[in-house]
């Protein structure tokens, strides 16, 4: 048997299909248009010196430090010089697209959703007995005993109670309502008397209250997110009409199956 496999342009269509990739591609292709178009509209300009920041941006990510690994990386995706180029185009024509269209709303958004960006950083053990939580915050209120304590004895996941039940800095969003309006509402450092939920008894430390920043990285998440919805709405009122060849049309459908 040959060591190499030749696959034609017929054969990774149906791929494509039969494996229910395709409405996925043709969404991304049809993504790439619309911004496209868009930008031409707007009369969106790209420079010389923001394409070669783009372009160079695009090797940093990929960690394409020498002229070999960017020539191999190439090989691997079926891209030539001039398709790199236009993957840098295309990702730049993406940001400069989203920050004409919806720069100016990302800080009165942030701003009248800022309790949403408010971070906390707490510690958690859930358990199944309310009267065995409610003994233990007390002995927590005592100092009899520490929370540690109380992660080693009753936390099962290994890592978590490595770090003694600390669950990282998490958003508003990421509580369920009842615990949220609890941890945001204490005065760290604070264990919270135990919260009930479906999920069981929980009792909470709440180590810290983050007051969120309109920082680089939150602004691009929500400029991402405006374009990203803005995206989806163009997508949504789309007609996509894919022309595939007749030779993938007709092999696809002599072998569909017959109605019974």
């Amino acid at each position: 048997m040959e060591n190499f496999l030749k696959l034609s342009i017929e054969d990774i269509i149906t791929h494509l299909k039969v494996s229910f990739q395709m409405p996925s591609i043709l969404e991304a292709i049809a993504t790439q248009r619309i911004i496209a178009e868009t930008a031409e509209q707007l009369g969106i300009q790209l420079s010389v010196e923001e394409l070669q920041q783009s372009a160079d941006s695009m090797r940093f990510a990929n960690r394409l430090l020498k002229a070999d690994d960017t020539w191999n990386w190439l090989q691997k995706h079926y891209l030539t010089i001039d398709d790199f180029e236009e993957v840098a185009k295309s990702n730049l024509l993406h940001m400069k697209l989203a920050e004409h269209l919806f720069a100016d709303k990302v800080e009165p958004f942030f701003y009248a959703h800022k309790i949403d960006y408010t971070g906390a950083a707490t510690y958690e053990v859930i358990l199944d007995d309310e009267d065995l939580a409610l003994e233990l915050f007390y002995a927590l209120q005592e100092g009899e005993i520490s929370f540690q304590e109380i992660a080693r004895q009753y936390i099962q996941n290994p890592e978590i109670r490595r770090a003694g039940g600390y669950q990282g800095i998490r958003y508003r969003s990421e509580f369920r309502p009842e615990i949220a309006a609890a941890v945001f509402a204490a005065t760290p450092p604070q264990v919270l008397k135990p919260i009930i939920t479906p999920k069981g008894v929980h009792i909470i430390a709440v180590e810290e209250i983050i007051t969120p920043e309109l920082d680089e990285s939150r602004r691009i998440q929500i400029l991402k997110d405006f374009f990203t919805h803005w995206l989806q709405q163009q997508i949504t009122n789309l007609e996509i009409v894919a022309e595939l060849s007749q030779n993938s049309q007709s092999s696809s459908s002599s072998e569909l199956p017959k109605p019974a």
